[in-house]
């Protein structure tokens, strides 16, 4: 097995264009609607199947018709689907994003299983034949921060395997508890409101900087239309984002981890595979939902040239 996700797993329903909800039971007539399998864990699976990546992703769902749909979507897009777990006495995540007509997607969510993923529910023979990690969401599958979660991450990344991290709250709480992942991962992908929750730093550079000093080779802030800043014991440098048309921000960031993390499996240093990702975010911010626009690795890395 090539890469295994693990972490977030939720169904969104996105509608666009959105410019107010309706008062009343009054109806407001859109252009489009659609469902997709979206998560820091889901959607940046997707994604690395798109990229050309063998996947198997991990973490929770509930035993319900939402679950249904997105073993079937996951399923469908590639993505192998035998290590995520069923739980009965949950529901399933899922989120509804009314899409702003500028591509802003502000959200309604339930978070589900996703809170009650614990070690346990991870298959670890599964991930001992990774060559690529990403854990995306780990400050909402907090039940993984378990001493025994962080030596199979350090007994991964001694064997070869590259270990990613990303974020999906913004709560101060939930993002400070994340941290202490971070002695454990390669790479850590914050946004740039995250990476200031994280630390208290104003600066983005000084933030990414604390972040670093906590023990990743690399911390990586999306900066949204201003691109991304990476920063590495080598020093900081900015990865500008590419200009495209922009329907629906949702999944940019899924998309960023995945072009990442595909770059470093080919062989790319740091700052090449900063590029792959914004490359990926650009095709996603092109349709709507997390997947959207995001079609193969040529296609995408047509994007730099």
């Amino acid at each position: 097995m090539t890469v295994v996700t693990v972490g977030v797993h939720i169904v969104d329903i996105l509608a666009r264009p959105v410019e107010h909800i309706p008062e009343g039971q009054d109806t407001v007539l859109v252009d489009q609607i659609r469902l997709t399998a979206a998560g820091a864990a889901a959607g940046t699976a997707v994604d690395l199947v798109k990229l050309g990546n063998d996947v198997v992703t991990m973490g929770a769902v509930g035993d319900d018709e939402l679950a249904d749909f997105l073993l079937m979507v996951l399923a469908k897009r590639g993505v192998d689907t035998s290590c995520l777990r069923r739980k009965s006495e949950e529901a399933t995540a899922a989120s509804i994003l009314p899409i702003r007509p500028d591509g802003g997607r502000p959200s309604f969510h339930v978070p589900g299983a996703n809170l009650s993923v614990v070690p346990a529910d991870l298959d670890t023979d599964v991930l001992r034949r990774a060559r690529g990690v990403h854990l995306g969401g780990v400050d909402v599958t907090f039940g993984l921060g378990d001493p025994a979660f962080f030596a199979l991450l350090d007994e991964l990344r001694a064997a070869g395997a590259v270990v990613t991290m990303d974020l999906l709250s913004e709560l101060p709480d939930l993002l400070g508890m994340a941290r202490a992942f971070l002695p454990h991962v390669d790479y850590v992908l914050p946004n740039e409101s995250q990476a200031r929750l994280m630390t208290g730093a104003e600066d983005v550079e000084e933030a990414a900087r604390a972040l670093l000093a906590d023990g990743p080779r690399g911390v990586l802030v999306t900066l949204g239309e201003e691109g991304s800043l990476v920063v590495t014991g080598d020093g900081a440098e900015r990865v500008p984002a590419i200009k495209t048309e922009v329907v629906d921000t949702t999944g940019c960031g899924d998309a960023y981890c995945a072009g990442f993390l595909t770059g470093l499996l080919h062989g790319e240093d740091v700052l090449a595979a900063a590029r792959w990702g914004t490359a990926a975010a650009a095709r996603v911010a092109t349709g709507l939902g997390s997947d959207a626009g995001l079609t193969d690795l040529d296609s995408t890395l047509r994007m730099l040239r």
